[in-house]
């Protein structure tokens, strides 16, 4: 358990290890070049998805205010179930809905609308339904939300298990969550405050496990990183689900499987986290975590790198550290960690344009023994207290192998990627998305704007 930091607000108001320049930098930079060089590639992946248009029942604000009203997606989970439908949830002003739709990206019934729900942490599907991970209304001393898992079978409220409350000290005013299921157990992974007891005003994370019929379960940890930036969360057939976390305290990535975060937690890459420069929440703004056949781990996220790393020599209580960022801008990198408890080698950069901003990086499976990582980027970048503008030109596509070594060349697609890509049986990608192009050179004030439609991408290996 991590001792309670310093009071301070968490990093979103709603209102040392140097990556490695990988080989394949010169072939991003040169856009195709990558195949005029790989003589044993003869046709080049199809990397643009098709998309189907889902009528909503109700107005999606499509994006979310993040530090200095920085405009971020709103998230949206989707989500495969067994038989090989999807389930997508999304935000309204009535709740929290969950689509059903067909393999196919169609709607295949009403939506359930999860009333009183505040914000999409995770989503499992279900052939008889989901489970979702949202916040509820909580009765504590900060008037908060809390973390709540609720379970909807053949259209019917099941449970509602809180995961915070007045008998554990701590609530959820967001969650930045994740929420996995290995076929037997829940694992979910949560953003907490502190609401009496020894962590009192502070942030931190919480991992709880909950069983198939909503019972807490032994297990995780009550306080971990802090302030936990960003979550990864996958589950395992036995013992501890992996995680990673970004913590603005020890300043980095993290792996914290089993442990919490202590002063032990292997780290992925030093990073500067203060307010909004380590690079976006996981899952909905940057990253997630794949597990390949042979148990390796890749993990995609948005870097600025470090050019130094060491503690904060005002810190006393010694777990406190500075990074001076090795770049301005975030760049897109790829780390490998060989196990569920270890660090990784050397995190491989995919991206090395200066001026250039990359931001809602994620990575998926691509057939047996690739990779897909999307970015979104912007020009002309202008970075300062924690958040960075800069001009959309585009969505970016590339596939690798799992040693961050280039397998196509960067694709510009239309589709955006707004939250978890779904994994079907045959390995297609599919996610639901706003269909609008991204503005990202002035703060978001006011009201979001909405959108009654979205669409379902698919990507097929």
């Amino acid at each position: 358990m991590t001792t309670a930091r310093r009071t301070t607000r968490h990093r979103r108001v709603r209102a040392a290890r140097k990556p490695a320049i990988g080989a394949l930098a010169a072939a991003t930079v040169a856009g195709g070049a990558w195949y005029a060089t790989a003589g044993a590639a003869t046709t080049a992946p199809n990397l643009t998805p098709t998309a189907t248009t889902v009528t909503l029942a109700a107005e999606l604000p499509y994006l979310s205010a993040g530090y200095n009203n920085t405009r971020e997606w709103t998230r949206t989970t989707t989500a495969a179930a067994p038989n090989g439908t999807l389930r997508v949830a999304w935000p309204a002003a009535d709740g929290i809905h969950v689509t059903p739709l067909t393999a196919a990206g169609k709607r295949s019934g009403a939506d359930t609308v999860v009333k009183g729900a505040k914000e999409v942490g995770g989503l499992v599907a279900h052939n008889d339904g989901f489970a979702l991970l949202t916040r509820v209304a909580d009765t504590n001393k900060w008037k908060e939300t809390a973390a709540a898992i609720v379970r909807y079978t053949n259209g019917r409220q099941t449970f509602r298990t809180k995961l915070t409350g007045t008998a554990s000290n701590d609530t959820a005013p967001l969650l930045d969550g994740q929420l996995t299921w290995n076929g037997s157990k829940y694992g979910a992974y949560v953003v907490v405050h502190g609401a009496g007891g020894f962590a009192d005003g502070h942030y931190g994370d919480k991992l709880a496990y909950v069983s198939a019929k909503g019972a807490r379960m032994s297990g995780g940890w009550s306080w971990g990183c802090s302030h936990n930036e960003g979550i990864a969360l996958h589950p395992e057939k036995t013992g501890a689900f992996t995680s990673l976390c970004f913590d603005d305290w020890r300043s980095g990535l993290f792996v914290s499987t089993g442990i919490g975060a202590p002063d032990t937690a292997p780290v992925v890459q030093r990073e500067q986290c203060w307010a909004g420069y380590c690079g976006g929440t996981f899952p909905g703004r940057t990253g997630d975590l794949v597990k390949s056949a042979t148990g390796r781990y890749a993990t995609a996220f948005a870097s600025r790198g470090a050019a130094s790393a060491k503690k904060n020599p005002d810190d006393a209580s010694g777990r406190g550290w500075t990074v001076q960022p090795k770049t301005s801008t975030h760049q897109v990198a790829v780390a490998f960690l060989k196990n569920r408890g270890s660090g990784p080698g050397k995190a491989v950069r995919l991206t090395a344009a200066a001026g250039t901003e990359h931001v809602n990086v994620h990575i998926a499976p691509y057939g047996k023994d690739r990779l897909l990582v999307s970015w979104e980027s912007l020009k002309n970048a202008k970075c300062a207290n924690g958040t960075c503008t800069g001009t959309f030109t585009g969505t970016h596509l590339r596939l690798i192998d799992w040693n961050g070594k280039a397998q196509s060349a960067d694709k510009v697609v239309n589709t955006r990627i707004t939250g978890d890509i779904a994994v079907l049986k045959d390995g297609t990608l599919t996610w639901a998305y706003a269909p609008v192009t991204p503005a990202y050179t002035k703060p978001l004030t006011g009201a979001s704007p909405t959108t009654t439609t979205l669409r379902i991408a698919r990507l097929k290996p």
